[in-house]
């Protein structure tokens, strides 16, 4: 039964055959066609972060293909110690074809994998956010065709967003660079577990924004302070503030570069207004794709095509 839970777990031909069906699905979208792919299916959210893009992107998307939706909260479902994780798990699994998850621990979604008995999917842990990067790399190979080669530059926390990028880069053979602090980079286990599973991935990193942004393609960063890293704030505001991504660092890029975020944005923080709605960004694509990958993946899980 297929899962999304790390990218790791996915293949180089899963990508290319997810984004492919994406990309039909989009194509028809805009004809205003709306094939009921998945009539009768139901999906299961349960969220204990809350959500704007992703809520509404997989809620539009599984409407969009004639199938529907529930959403419950951590405390809805029972977690938190009302129920056995295993219990909510079966019981919701005997209910929903597909479920997704947006937690804070990833062995919430590893239990739910294990016991629910239908497909899931990891919507946001804390160590993952495969849905994000996915549609990162699809709005890459909208934006230049063919992606392998082209560098893709994170500037900011090697956080979940960022190992997941550097994993959906190292599939399609796409060279990434962290432009962060020292202690802020990406973590020496994943490296290592990167180095073990695509022994020719290309990650740099350096604290070194115009040796980054040289040459880049893509120039990507994300909020400083993430959810449950509240009472670091001020600290990170304080470091972080050299690599704020403004007009000046845009211009140490390629004009050809774009600008990605995946949203929500701290404008004036990680980025200033005039890149963030200026001529090189694409955030706002970027987003709407995030209801396009939904479609591509759902289909892709359940074994159904346009």
């Amino acid at each position: 039964m297929r899962h999304l839970n790390s990218l790791m777990e996915l293949s180089a031909a899963d990508v290319t055959a997810i984004f492919d069906l994406t990309t039909r699905l989009k194509s028809g979208l805009k004809e205003g066609k709306r094939p009921p792919l998945l009539e009768g299916q139901v999906m299961t959210l349960v969220f204990e972060k809350p959500s704007l893009r992703t809520r509404v992107s997989f809620e539009a998307s599984i409407m969009q293909l004639g199938g529907s939706s529930l959403f419950l909260s951590a405390k809805d479902a029972g977690l938190g110690g009302r129920e056995a994780v295993q219990d909510v798990a079966r019981v919701l699994g005997g209910y929903s074809d597909v479920i997704v998850l947006r937690t804070f621990s990833q062995q919430l979604i590893d239990q739910f994998i294990e016991f629910s008995g239908t497909h899931v999917i990891n919507g946001l842990s804390d160590m993952r956010h495969p849905c994000q990067a996915l549609t990162d790399l699809f709005t890459m190979q909208e934006l230049f065709g063919k992606v392998a080669g082209k560098k893709f530059v994170f500037v900011g926390d090697g956080n979940n967003v960022a190992t997941s990028l550097a994993t959906a880069c190292a599939l399609l053979n796409v060279p990434m660079t962290v432009c962060a602090p020292d202690e802020y980079r990406l973590p020496d286990d994943f490296l290592l577990e990167m180095k073990q599973k695509f022994p020719k991935v290309v990650i740099e990193q350096t604290g070194n924004l115009k040796t980054a942004l040289k040459d880049a393609a893509i120039v990507y960063t994300d909020v400083w302070t993430s959810m449950g890293q509240e009472a670091e704030d001020s600290e990170r505001r304080s470091v972080f503030a050299p690599f704020q991504v403004n007009k000046k660092v845009m211009g140490m890029a390629p004009k050809s570069a774009r600008f990605l975020h995946c949203l929500p944005a701290k404008r004036g923080l990680e980025v200033t207004d005039d890149v963030m709605d200026g001529p090189q960004s694409v955030v706002f694509q970027q987003a709407d794709n995030r209801m396009h990958l939904a479609k591509g993946l759902l289909c892709w899980l359940l074994d159904v095509a346009p």
